[in-house]
């Protein structure tokens, strides 16, 4: 049986590690010496720190600029509190629906940081995609579900976002914040928001917001697929397809209003 000394020891590499995770959350992503700093330990002890949680997938690590941010093994151990929460639960029905009658794959995507996640995909028919995206981190500017989550964020944590630089995917990747504003004013007043071939070619997607009682939009549901099925043309008929579904899923989240849902996934403090 270890000593008080070791059992010491092993609850301090815990609370350690539970620090750099909620360091991460709220830095997005950092270095190992900016970990070493904020836990004022040696670099050595953060690299050590880092690399465990990464075998873990609890943090992952940027091939560009090796710094580490939160990784998807955390959206493995949330599931149980979202299903908790009913987001999953609550839309499981609608996605399967949904995917038959679209014949596509269909998401439900959260906003981790400055990205999209995706928590939950159904391809109920053998046509759709085979990709698997459960537990994939997307950018906001240039995929559906982002710029729904994007449009649905309180105005000063959408400015923040969107007052950085894009990265440009595709020839059709809109990088210029002015033209984003823009499209999440449509996103708002349309109630579903699309992209068409920004993030990669061949793929377009349309995406509606989930919001729960008192009208805090907390996820997003979306269609996804080829081009060669889903034109332009498409897009606002699968508007009104997922509009449908996340009203639905929003009513048994306990949301209640018959107008689009305005309320921000982060309020400003007072």
């Amino acid at each position: 049986m270890p000593d008080d000394g070791d059992r010491n020891g092993e609850v301090q590499s815990v609370r350690r590690a539970i620090s750099v995770l909620e360091f991460l959350s709220r830095e997005r992503s950092s270095g190992v010496t900016g970990v070493a700093n904020e836990l004022n330990v040696h670099k050595s002890t953060a690299y050590r720190l880092l690399a465990t949680l990464k075998t873990g997938g609890l943090v992952e690590q940027e091939a560009k600029t090796e710094r580490y941010r939160l990784g998807p093994g955390l959206v493995v151990l949330a599931r149980a509190v979202t299903e908790d929460l009913d987001v999953v639960h609550a839309s499981r029905p609608v996605t399967q629906r949904l995917s038959v009658q679209t014949r596509e794959t269909v998401t439900i995507s959260v906003l981790a940081g400055e990205d999209v996640v995706v928590i939950d995909q159904t391809n109920a028919m053998p046509s759709v995609l085979n990709a698997a995206w459960t537990g994939k981190h997307f950018p906001l500017h240039c995929t559906s579900d982002g710029k729904v989550l994007l449009a649905h964020l309180s105005e000063r944590h959408r400015n923040e976002l969107l007052n950085r630089s894009w990265e440009r995917y595709t020839d059709s990747t809109v990088t210029d914040p002015a033209v984003l504003r823009q499209q999440l004013d449509t996103v708002r007043q349309r109630g579903y928001g699309y992209s068409v071939e920004e993030l990669e070619m061949g793929l377009v997607g349309v995406a509606a917001p989930i919001a729960v009682a008192g009208g805090k939009v907390i996820a997003s549901i979306s269609v996804s697929g080829p081009s060669f099925r889903l034109s332009v043309e498409s897009i606002p008929r699968l508007g009104g397809h997922t509009k449908r579904a996340a009203a639905e899923i929003s009513r048994k989240l306990g949301f209640r209003s018959t107008a689009a849902p305005t309320s921000s996934l982060q309020q400003d403090p007072a």
